[in-house]
């Protein structure tokens, strides 16, 4: 029997690594930006055509490559970050495996141009493939320029499954800020078919956020500062009154490098415990310096999952950090006088006329208390009270006197009407034959939502509420190419949406009968729930936008139904289809039966 075990072929084994490493257009911007870093780039300018399917191209002003370098980069496992084993506990770079460049030769066609400062020639390469088509000199400036064109074109299959160019883009974006906010001290910029995204100048970490986030976010922004013999910890977290449902604004680094770790953030939130609206994250920007000896970061091929030697001394350290911080947090805005753009003062112009001010006559002589006799008047709102008090008392004595008539007539009145009660303004309870039934009001009302969403959007109709004061925001550019990617299913839920300029939006109306009074909010709420409904693959388009216009338009935990409120919501909600279950499959509906109750008195 012949052997069946082979070795394979080094452009296979590439094109494998390219799976772990190369997962979409966004993972190849992070590589290559993260290696003009390493190089101690200064300037770093991005270009993208087609988000990423057609062009990436990431230019930089470091160190450069010789020859051979340039050459070997390309290799599988070739980097000048590790030499020995003991390395990996001492690395401060980004990149270190040395898989990133020869992954992406693996799936694309690379062009790249380098030279040494002390080079008068840089060096071309051009690899389609894997394979290596041209070695030569050429003419560039000093750093590195890696142009990468026709992602996939060798794995059709592949390319296939690319999403939208919105969704890519966006993507792109998410990768581009991790990258900025870390480095504040490099210039970046991002552009997008010939149109400039992100234009970045060198700057402190606040200039940098403001920067990425938008100048709304500057009066928000609360300091983080905490030393330790374990960790330093600085940065910046939100205010809690401002704290929205958006995940697009949290961020923690270690050694300047991005990292995700659910079990800080959970650290986070709890110092917020108590302070935050219902349903809302806070923001935070947070930088941790370690030893790098004390921190695992070869656990992942992307390096964001990242292990701590001791996590539970940092989350301890890190949530008093956080709630010292609010501590000392008061509503005095402070001023950032290392970014002068912020502050905008206007200044006197000769053309600009200032009126003198006006003359008021007054009669010193006057005495209110002389003249014709006044009688003190009542304010009209309390004449109205007590008239409605009247009514309703006459009501009440009209009551009882039909319940004194006619008693069994009354009685069967009040046995026909259902009861329903409210705890903590966001449980419906009412009594059901086998016990008692709890409702959650704002999952109940998803559940409405939803279904009647979806039927505008297969029968392509929809009513909209036009708002008499249209409403102007400035999106996130990832905010911004998600409402791109659904605003023809936006307009036939009733959204009237109009484009005032780079990544602003002027929202003209919005769906009729939709609980929230803030357009903006509403929005938000939209476009974060529709980022968490994305990992379902099940989900169809339309059913993510329902859903997470369902999310935005319920009514919110915390506001108080009257008896004919929730009378409504309890018949709309048992002629759903599916009454039990709310669009993200969480349950609507608990009973506790007669014989539960029962148990809990023996």
């Amino acid at each position: 029997m012949p052997d069946l075990i082979k070795l394979l072929p080094d452009s296979v084994a590439n094109q494998i690594a390219a799976g772990e490493v190369i997962q979409r257009p966004a993972s190849v911007v992070k590589e290559l930006m993260e290696n003009s870093v390493d190089a101690g780039a200064k300037n770093i300018r991005v270009k993208i055509k087609d988000s990423g399917k057609t062009l990436i191209q990431v230019i930089d002003d470091g160190s450069g490559m010789s020859e051979t370098d340039a050459r070997l980069s390309f290799e599988r496992h070739a980097t000048s970050k590790i030499t020995t084993a003991q390395d990996l506990f001492a690395i401060t770079t980004k990149g270190f495996r040395g898989e990133a460049l020869a992954s992406i030769a693996a799936v694309a066609m690379v062009e790249l141009k380098t030279r040494r400062g002390e080079s008068d020639t840089g060096i071309m390469v051009v690899i389609n493939g894997s394979k290596v088509d041209t070695q030569e000199p050429c003419s560039c400036p000093v750093g590195s320029s890696f142009s990468v064109k026709n992602l996939y074109f060798n794995i059709p299959a592949r390319r296939k499954f690319l999403k939208s160019d919105n969704t890519e883009i966006r993507h792109i974006v998410n990768e581009f800020q991790k990258i900025v906010i870390a480095h504040p001290d490099i210039r970046f910029s991002l552009h997008h078919n010939d149109s400039e995204i992100y234009n970045l100048t060198a700057g402190n970490i606040k200039q940098r956020i403001i920067g990425v986030l938008g100048k709304q976010i500057n009066q928000d922004l609360i300091p983080l500062e905490t030393e330790t013999s374990l960790i330093g910890i600085k940065g910046f977290i939100g205010k809690p009154e401002n704290a929205g449902r958006k995940y697009g604004e949290q961020f923690f680094f270690v050694n300047n490098r991005f990292m995700k770790h659910p079990y800080f953030h959970k650290a986070v939130v709890e110092a917020y415990q108590n302070i935050l609206p219902v349903e809302a994250i806070p923001s935070y920007f947070i930088f941790m310096t370690a030893d790098p000896a004390s921190i695992d970061i070869n656990i992942h091929p992307t390096k964001t999952e990242i292990k701590f030697e001791d996590e539970r001394a940092i989350w301890q350290i890190l949530m008093a950090s956080v709630r010292e911080a609010l501590g000392r947090f008061n509503i005095v805005p402070s001023l950032d006088f290392e970014n002068e753009a912020l502050v905008d003062i206007p200044v006197k112009s000769s053309s600009v006329h200032i009126p003198e001010q006006p003359n008021i006559e007054i009669n010193t002589q006057y005495n209110p208390f002389e003249g014709e006799e006044r009688t003190l008047e009542r304010p009209g709102f309390v004449e109205r009270f007590e008239r409605e008090n009247n009514a309703n008392w006459e009501k009440l004595y009209s009551a009882l006197e039909k319940e004194n008539d006619n008693p069994e007539q009354f009685e069967k009145i009040r046995e026909s009407q259902r009861k329903f009660f409210q705890i903590k303004n966001k449980y419906i309870v009412c009594t059901v034959k086998s016990g008692l039934m709890l409702i959650d009001q704002k999952r109940a009302h998803e559940r409405i939502l939803y279904e009647r969403f979806l039927e505008c959007l297969s029968n392509n109709r929809a009513v909209s509420q036009v708002d008499m004061f249209p409403v102007t925001t400035e999106l996130n550019p990832s905010d911004y190419f998600i409402l791109k990617e659904i605003e023809g299913e936006m307009e036939l839920l009733g959204f009237s949406i109009q484009h005032s300029g780079k990544n602003k939006i002027t929202i003209n109306g919005r769906p009729a009968g939709s609980d929230s009074s803030d357009p903006i909010e509403m929005l938000e709420i939209l476009l974060e729930d529709y980022k968490n409904t994305q990992a379902d693959p099940s989900t169809g388009a339309k059913e993510k936008v329902a859903a997470a216009m369902a999310g935005a338009s319920a009514i919110p935990y915390g506001k108080a139904l009257n008896h004919s409120e929730m009378e409504d919501l309890f018949d709309t909600l048992f002629a759903c289809q599916a009454p039990n279950y709310s669009p993200k499959g969480k349950p609507v509906i608990s009973i506790t039966t007669l014989e539960e109750i029962d148990k809990r008195f023996k």
